[in-house]
């Protein structure tokens, strides 16, 4: 990330970095992995390329060539003192709740500014019946998504962030959807719209210019061609950010 950060000093880079619990066997999460963790994220390094604030989200100039911390983690093995020391803006796994299309999270309750609230969409694991044809599973992925992308774009919100996942998995039903299989369709008659990335360019492309969708996450963004441009091209910021 330093390297492309130095061969693109006018680009931002979002870094959301999350402890992952149960996926590795004998893993634990314990005070010598919190110390590495801060170590590395406290480093000489780390104070020249991580954006140096603290629960706030700065302007894009201020974020150009650097790096914006999303901290989905908590040093909780270690004194408060060293979460406290660390820049970037904390989502505590604690208040993320699992497999939710529609999760509120305040990120900065102790700043002297006031809250931010983010909203999220992160229904990942789509849980449907046995035997359901994948078009099924993306239908619900692709229902989840688009609703938070439309409250992302009315003007109810307008302070607030807005973080969508447009990747999930099914790996229980049988056959298995895949994340590729939810992204992109499995290339048969029973996915005849695609996967949600296919579902979503349209979506995307009726909205107006100038429409805020927030972060948008996608599994396999090159596919369909022009899906990530649709998104972007939405709001082009000017010269003088």
């Amino acid at each position: 990330m330093i390297q492309w950060l130095d061969d693109h000093p006018s680009e931002a880079v979002f870094l959301s970095f999350q402890y992952e619990g149960g996926t590795t066997p004998y893993g634990v999460d314990n005070a010598q992995v919190d110390l590495m963790l801060f170590n590395i994220l406290n480093s000489a390094a780390a104070h020249s390329y991580i954006l140096q604030v603290h629960d706030e989200f700065s302007t894009l100039g201020q974020a150009r060539g650097k790096i914006t911390l999303l901290k989905r983690f908590d040093l909780t093995n270690l004194p408060a003192s060293y979460a406290a020391a660390l820049p970037g803006v904390h989502f505590s796994p604690a208040n993320w709740t699992d497999n939710d299309p529609n999760i509120t999270l305040v990120y900065n309750s102790a700043a002297p500014n006031g809250t931010g609230t983010a909203y999220i969409e992160d229904y990942y694991n789509i849980d449907v019946p046995f035997g359901s044809p994948a078009s099924l599973a993306i239908q619900w992925k692709y229902n989840a998504t688009t609703a938070h992308l439309n409250m992302a774009a009315s003007s109810q919100y307008p302070d607030s962030l807005f973080w969508t996942f447009a990747s999930s998995e099914d790996d229980l039903n049988i056959p298995a959807d895949t994340p590729r299989i939810m992204a992109l369709g499995n290339g048969t008659q029973s996915t005849p719209a695609g996967g949600v990335n296919q579902q979503l360019l349209p979506f995307i492309q009726g909205f107006e210019k100038g429409t805020r969708l927030g972060i948008v996450m996608f599994d396999f963004f090159e596919q369909p061609a022009g899906l990530v441009d649709a998104l972007l091209s939405l709001q082009q910021p000017s010269a003088s950010y």
